[in-house]
């Protein structure tokens, strides 16, 4: 069987409400004009989204497409700083509030587009002054504080590229991605701040430039304070060189396909891949899908809780919200330090409109209570939304109850790394949201599911998620290596992206990712994809969060394992654990039962949240030699889980 199998049923629909729609962004009547037009005049589709940056020079063409490579508003000229603060500082929005920041320890700061538009034009000659050129990389290793944010805006104005390491990365991941991105400066911080610690920023630097001779310069941000060693000649305290920094730096002009930034994924080769965005097309899209997808007003204080080094919150924190001259949130600590309520006590401390988090966060809310939101004045949220992987229709419609109050739209999207921003989601003002379900693509987005001879399946049949038609914030490339690009997005199907996750159409199309292609178990002939399976455990009312993985079975190919967190409050008994078994055969069919349930205080996940259920197979099927865990974010997780054993 080359499909695989849809076992989910879900029923439910929501659709937005009168008030909500009337207000919208995007009507109902615009969103089918604009997907017919995206159809039939995509150029003109595409040149319209672009025409609300500002740019410096007019492009002549708008697509240039030799697949698998693209080249969008080809010849045009902008600058993604300019667009972000210029324009509005220009405007009353100059005395806006741009950022609202909190620090883990309690510490508030406050910078208007004006105080952002100035600290960017200051570090932006800082970076001139220490030789930073157009073309350069410059790597980013820092805290969520808003320097990073500036740091990220300056490279853009003089037209450098950033690379941003998340600050949870060790001494060898930043080694390997300095080297490959060749940057001669970096940008960190003594340290930052989480559960209560401090995260040795510094000290991991200083680690991994004893591997690489790239990097020629190191700045360094004063965040905790802490003592940490400077090398005279190498490292320079950012106070200090924003001292004598002329305020005005002009923004640069850069191509449309200039490379605005790199950003580094894991690779199942060992190796990260340097995903490679460029100016033009990027904004574009990131801007667009901001304002629709959020449906930002000037009244808004909008708050995505992604770390900065993952693309979520490029696209999601600084680019998309800024563009649009959003006021936007920024926290830098953990959501349950010092205790479960912390994001609650900052959405009704600053009036919190959208929230933006991931269903892996949703999850652990749901494990520790309802009675921690229940604290808080949560009315002035007016938006929900959930990103970085399936989300399964429990968690959906607890978020949906107990965080927006049964008023708020929960807008699910659907998109990677390589895509640069939102491809399919619900449309808050336009869209009847199924609870699991990324809904419909955005005007100009065309996916299809394919089975594995590049047949379309039928509706509810399972089979492999595609993009059909190139979209203006598609990455260009893997840096410096076009053959690996090419192999693994554009090889499975010529001419088509292929996003590596499987899915499903219903039958009034709306999209289902069911995981991971890596991620299907084959269980007695069927093929089953990893997020149903949870789905369907996570719908046991004693369970918060769930992974499944395929164990070699002599029988049936492979047994399904299941790695369960258990609501607050839960007791692990073997009793539960069968009723959970028989929950699930109940809730899908008695092949998808599983073999094996254990319970787990926590799951191995990624410093994004993601699981890493490559580790979850080795530990079901008793493999000692574990890989590479430089990603995961609590190598405790896993000792645990090895004295739960049975």
């Amino acid at each position: 069987m080359s499909e695989i199998e849809s076992v989910l049923v879900e029923n439910r629909r929501f659709k937005p409400s009168a008030a909500f729609a009337k207000q919208a962004n995007l009507s109902a009547k615009e969103y089918r004009r604009l997907c017919a037009l995206a159809e039939k005049k995509p150029d003109v589709y595409w040149a319209q989204r672009a025409a609300e940056l500002r740019w410096m020079k007019p492009w002549k063409k708008v697509c240039q497409w030799k697949a698998p490579f693209a080249r969008w508003f080809v010849g045009g000229k902008l600058n993604a700083s300019d667009n972000c603060l210029d324009r509005h500082v220009e405007t009353w929005r100059k005395n806006k509030a741009a950022i609202i920041w909190e620090g883990e320890p309690g510490d508030e700061r406050v910078l208007t587009y004006q105080d952002l538009w100035r600290e960017t034009c200051r570090f932006a000659n800082v970076l001139k002054g220490l030789g930073v050129k157009k073309g350069d990389r410059v790597t980013l290793y820092m805290p969520l504080i808003p320097e990073l944010a500036i740091a990220m805006l300056a490279c853009a104005r003089i037209g450098a590229a950033h690379s941003v390491i998340f600050g949870g990365f060790t001494s060898q991941a930043i080694a390997d991605r300095v080297e490959d991105a060749e940057s001669g400066v970096l940008i960190t911080a003594d340290g930052g701040w989480r559960r209560g610690g401090i995260v040795p920023l510094k000290a991991n630097v200083d680690d991994a430039l004893t591997k690489t001779d790239k990097v020629k310069k190191v700045v360094v941000f004063r965040r905790t304070a802490h003592e940490v060693p400077m090398k005279a000649g190498r490292d320079f305290w950012w106070h200090e060189l924003m001292k004598t920094a002329d305020p005005v730096c002009p923004p640069e002009p850069c191509d449309a396909e200039q490379m605005l930034y790199i950003l580094y994924t894991s690779g199942t080769t060992g190796k990260p891949k340097g995903v490679v965005h460029t100016t033009g097309g990027y904004m574009t899209w990131a801007h667009t899908t901001s304002k629709w997808v959020f449906d930002l007003k000037e009244t808004d204080t909008y708050w995505c809780t992604a770390d900065i080094g993952w693309v979520t919150g490029h696209s999601y924190v600084v680019y998309g919200p800024l563009s649009n001259g959003a006021t936007i949130v920024m926290y830098e600590g953990a959501p349950n330090h010092p205790q479960p309520d912390r994001f609650w006590q900052i959405v009704a401390k600053y009036g919190v409109t959208i929230f933006y988090t991931a269903p892996t966060a949703i999850r652990a809310f749901m494990k520790w209570g309802d009675a921690w939101p229940k604290k808080y004045d949560l009315s002035s949220l007016r938006l929900l939304g959930s990103v970085g992987e399936p989300i399964n229709p429990e968690a959906w419609m607890w978020y949906h109850r107990t965080i927006g109050g049964s008023r708020c739209p929960i807008v699910d999207t659907w998109w990677q790394t390589e895509t640069g921003g939102i491809l399919i989601s619900p449309l808050p003002g336009v869209t009847a949201t199924k609870p699991g379900s990324a809904t419909l693509p955005l005007p100009g987005i065309f996916p299809r599911v394919l089975d594995a001879a590049g047949r379309e399946c039928r509706a509810n049949e399972g089979g492999l998620l595609v993009i059909a038609k190139p979209w203006a914030s598609m990455l260009r490339t893997v840096y410096r290596d076009d053959e690996r690009f090419r192999t693994q997005y554009f090889s499975s199907y010529p001419g088509l992206y292929f996003t590596g996750d499987s899915a499903r159409r219903d039958k009034d199309g709306y999209v289902w990712v069911m995981g991971r292609v890596d991620d299907v178990i084959k269980v007695a002939g069927h093929r089953l994809g990893t997020a149903e399976i949870e789905s369907a455990i996570v719908s046991h009312p004693t369970v918060a969060e769930a992974a499944v993985v395929g164990k070699k079975d002599e029988m049936k190919g492979e047994a399904i394992c299941a790695f369960v967190t258990l609501r607050g409050g839960e007791k692990k008994t073997d009793s539960l654990r069968r009723d959970i078994q028989d929950h699930v055969a109940k809730s899908i069919g008695s092949f998808a039962r599983p073999e094996m349930v254990r319970f787990t205080d926590a799951l191995p996940k990624t410093r994004s949240g993601k699981i890493m259920r490559r580790l979850l197979r080795k530990i079901a099927s008793g493999d000692e030699t574990l890989g590479d865990t430089t990603t995961l974010e609590d190598l405790s997780v896993l000792a645990r889980l090895r004295e739960d054993e049975e």
